[in-house]
């Protein structure tokens, strides 16, 4: 067994990477919300994109962005791949920047994972 990793850097991609997953043959995927220590680093500790006199629908409209942290177990080498390739069809190459980052662990040990019925 296998843990999917993917950091999203572009979270209007995300439908589309979940339903690419799951055409790939990914069961259960938890999706958290994420951000990155350099994109912190980047941010001045004072907004400076509010006016000086904000009104709360200039608050309101402010979106955060934010990456999309995306896991799960999968059983097989097979199921990698064709996630690996999924993924890359939507963001295109991995290697190429502000992309997102995808990393695929071994497992020793799973519990709590319900089996699921053959296709």
């Amino acid at each position: 067994m296998y843990m999917l990793l993917f950091v999203l850097h572009d979270p209007e991609l995300l439908e589309e990477v979940l339903e690419a997953w799951e055409n790939a043959g990914v069961g259960g995927i938890t999706i958290l919300p994420s951000t990155g220590l350099s994109h912190i680093r980047q941010k001045p500790s004072i907004r400076d994109d509010l006016p000086l006199m904000p009104s709360l629908e200039n608050i309101l409209n402010h979106i955060e962005h934010l990456n999309r942290t995306i896991f799960s177990i999968v059983e097989s080498e097979e199921i990698v791949e064709r996630v690996v390739q999924a993924t890359e069809s939507i963001t295109g190459s991995l290697c190429s920047p502000d992309t997102g980052i995808l990393a695929v662990l071994p497992l020793a040990r799973v519990y709590g994972l319900k089996p699921r019925p053959a296709p």
